[in-house]
């Protein structure tokens, strides 16, 4: 069975101090799915607009991504131009066009209707709930979001926490969900909010992941060299996710421990090149070399 992302797909440009891109390939859906490709099968829905390059769609779909959800509307596809300073960690939005993206409306093709794992990224939980009520059953779901959907969707948010099995959001995020500043007390805060499980992802200081009986703490991958952090997020929840349903065992927790350290291994990957250049160029045996080498680096 495949995995259903719902996102966005973008024209990306971005300067980092060790160089720069322009309308590039990016989008939380576009992450994720070149990132889970790598243990299941992707079906992605999103939009784009007419400007958007086809040597992109083409590529996509010779790297096992269906897209018969992604959408293409009168317009201009949804473009967003960021700059990074040495702190990687935080980006400075210079300019955001949502063009396409704006009057987004989910179609889910009948045939994803019935995927076993649903990843609802990070898009209005108006959008996301829509989503929800035109799947049947999912074994699993799991949900990204960001602060300006704290902000200015709390409530629709909060209401569509009590149907999500795994919710992942950054540490800024988790403090200002629940206005906690120490993280282990902000994860447990958000528990009691409904996901069973819960991933506060902190950056080049690795990954927190909560349950009702647990927490699971995992550092990042050490790295030489870092050009572009934009995809990290979506990176690692891919492989996290497609992890997950690789293994085929969604509620334990230990094969969950291992999609956290995959997820981190594929969030490496993807921080070492702008845009998706190096997702799209690595192969399987590069991810499991980088696997193996993060279990020695972490062994006491």
């Amino acid at each position: 069975m495949s995995i259903l992302v719902v996102g966005s797909v973008a024209l990306d440009s971005i300067e980092t101090p060790f160089g720069h891109t322009e309308k590039t390939l990016g989008g939380s859906a576009t992450y994720f799915s070149l990132s889970a490709r790598f243990f299941a099968p992707v079906n992605l829905v999103a939009v784009v607009g007419e400007d958007f390059p086809k040597k992109y769609t083409e590529m996509l779909v010779k790297r096992n991504v269906d897209i018969k959800g992604l959408e293409t509307a009168a317009g201009e596809t949804f473009s967003w131009k960021g700059r990074y300073g040495y702190d990687l960690n935080n980006a400075e939005t210079v300019e955001t066009r949502l063009n396409v993206f704006e009057n987004f409306s989910p179609k889910i093709p009948t045939e994803y209707k019935r995927s076993d794992i649903v990843f609802l990224a990070n898009i209005d939980p108006d959008l996301q709930s829509y989503v929800l009520n035109q799947v049947k059953r999912p074994r699993l779901i799991a949900c990204d979001t960001m602060n300006f959907w704290i902000e200015n969707k709390r409530k629709t948010l909060i209401d569509l926490l009590g149907k999500i099995d795994i919710f992942l959001l950054n540490e800024a995020e988790a403090r200002q969900l629940v206005g906690e500043n120490n993280l282990l007390k902000a994860g447990k805060e958000i528990l009691k909010l409904g996901p069973k499980k819960v991933v506060i992802k902190k950056g080049e200081h690795g990954v927190l992941l909560f349950s009702r009986v647990s927490v699971f703490s995992a550092p990042a991958y050490l790295l030489e060299s870092v050009y572009d952090p934009t995809g990290a997020g979506d990176s690692f929840a891919g492989g996290l996710i497609g992890y997950i349903r690789k293994s085929g065992r969604f509620t334990s927790d230990s094969e969950i421990r291992k999609g956290i350290v995959y997820g981190t291994v594929m969030a490496s990957h993807a921080v070492e090149d702008f845009s998706v250049k190096k997702l799209s160029s690595i192969s399987y045996s590069d991810v499991q070399r980088r696997y193996h080498e993060y279990r020695r680096l972490t062994r006491f």
